[in-house]
């Protein structure tokens, strides 16, 4: 399982021109799931992302989490970031997991992310979804669980 967490000021995700998920600061985080992902590794992703301390404290330093800046999170399906480049110019997607692994993957993610206390907003699984951001600083970072496919 991957995730890529990007802070920001504001994010929203907009399916059929009708916005279906936003957030004020906190974070945007992509999510792909392959196939051997489990709830455990959507477990341990969420706990990274929780905790993760990339928001400045009073020293300007990255030291407080979410939960610390009153922060929220949107999560947003994301199967291209198991999309394999490195032959000729068509990205392929076998790694990336079907909808019936991937869905209930992503769903336990977002799931452990709101019993951890956090604000989640989503997108459409599977849906043609517009994402918009202001990117804070920028910060993007990409978290792997233990048992990733490459």
């Amino acid at each position: 399982m991957r995730v890529v967490v990007q802070r920001c000021k504001q994010a929203s995700v907009t399916v059929n021109e009708e916005i279906v998920g936003q957030i004020g600061k906190g974070l945007m985080v992509l999510v792909g799931v392959t196939h051997q992902d489990t709830v455990e590794d959507a477990k341990y992703l969420a706990g990274k992302v929780a905790g993760i301390r990339i928001f400045e404290d009073e020293n300007g330093k990255m030291n407080l989490g979410l939960q610390e800046i009153g922060g929220q999170v949107l999560s947003v399906s994301q199967f291209t970031l198991y999309g394999d480049c490195r032959k000729g110019k068509r990205p392929g997607f076998s790694d990336a997991a079907r909808p019936e692994v991937a869905t209930p993957v992503y769903e336990a993610f977002n799931n452990a992310l709101r019993e951890l206390g956090l604000v989640v907003e989503t997108g459409i699984f599977g849906a043609d979804m517009d994402v918009s951001l202001t990117n804070w600083g920028p910060v993007t970072l990409i978290i792997d669980s233990p048992t990733k496919n490459n």
